[in-house]
């Protein structure tokens, strides 16, 4: 796959709320430091109507229109690049009414988002597209920029093509001090290390060198959608080649991280794995239920495949985040914390 053109100064860059709007805080006030930020860059940013509706249940406004916006804006050969307005639980709906084969056949642009918007981004590249970036939805750009944001930009404006790890991380306690603290638009308040836990063949600490298409996003959607009209994985992985599998969660447990992972692993997606990457989860992190934890949870189903499993990688719910480009052909090289994702 090629990647988008990049954006530069004068563009037309949209947001949409395929899933969750920016109605409530802390998301209205970083939405709008967020659209600002762009346009002091040089930037024309259009905000569809979608991003300020919250009567849906559950998803920002009627599937119908979330899937008719996020269409109309994908098929708008002047809008550059769409920015998610953010995750969510229920973006499913909305891809249920979107048309995978004709997005994939039009002109390809920048997409970006997480989490729920694996439901868009993982269905496009498996139907032939490309363009989408996992990483920070708009309320992720609202906040002071540091490294992560600067590394998402310098991907879509074409001025680098590997991003890097990160030496600490935030917990889920430490971000809710520091929006204490500072409001809306706190900084990051790192304070944990990045420490990566190696499996598979990837031996202690590595050194890991892996080539392949990055392929993955959410588990809790992922799982979701495996074996629906939207599922053309298998059909994918017949011309792809090896496949670095980039996956993180949100809402499982340990227990239904494994179902997942089990769930996938029968539906034959890592039949062609060259590598495993997990990020760091949420809900499942530093927790173990009868006996299964996020590291089993994965290593438990996927130890017969003689491949490096790479865990609690930089991405995922627990920031900061590197951007990963769906569909790219690329490489991870990783040794003690230290990885490094080229395309």
């Amino acid at each position: 796959m090629m990647l988008p053109a990049p954006i530069t100064p004068g563009d037309t860059i949209a947001i949409t709320a395929p899933s969750f709007g920016c109605t409530t805080e802390p998301y209205a006030t970083r939405m709008k430091s967020a659209v600002a930020k762009l346009q002091s860059l040089g930037y024309r940013v259009i905000v569809g109507d979608t991003v300020y509706k919250n009567d849906g249940l559950g998803i920002s406004t009627d599937p119908r229109v979330c899937a008719e916006e996020l269409t109309r804006f994908w098929l708008d050969d002047s809008v550059k690049a769409i920015i998610s307005a953010g995750g969510g639980e229920l973006m499913c709906e909305t891809a249920g009414y979107l048309d995978f084969p004709k997005l994939a056949s039009a002109a390809q642009k920048w997409f970006l988002g997480y989490s729920d918007n694996t439901n868009f981004i993982y269905p496009l590249t498996v139907a032939g597209g490309s363009g989408g970036l996992y990483t920070q939805c708009i309320s992720g750009f609202g906040k002071p920029w540091e490294l992560p944001e600067n590394q998402v930009w310098d991907v879509i404006t074409g001025k680098t093509r590997s991003v890097h790890g990160f030496d600490m991380f935030q917990s889920a306690a430490a971000e809710d001090a520091a929006e204490e603290r500072y409001g809306a638009l706190a900084p990051y308040n790192t304070d944990s290390p990045k420490r990566l836990v190696y499996a598979g063949s990837a031996g202690q600490g590595g050194p890991v060198t892996a080539e392949g298409v990055f392929l993955g996003g959410c588990l809790d959607v992922l799982a979701n959608l495996a074996g629906t009209a939207m599922d053309t994985t298998l059909e994918y992985l017949k011309s792809s080649g090896p496949v670095i599998w980039f996956l993180e969660s949100c809402d499982a447990s340990p227990v239904e991280l494994r179902r997942q992972i089990w769930h996938l692993e029968h539906c034959g997606w890592f039949s062609s794995a060259s590598a495993i990457i997990c990020g760091r989860p949420l809900a499942a992190w530093g927790t173990s239920v009868m006996g299964v934890d996020q590291y089993n949870a994965v290593t438990g189903i996927l130890s017969g495949y003689d491949i490096p499993i790479i865990m609690d990688a930089d991405f995922g719910h627990l920031d900061p985040s590197f951007p990963i480009p769906f569909g790219m052909k690329g490489s991870v090289t990783a040794e003690k914390d230290a990885i490094t994702l080229s395309w």
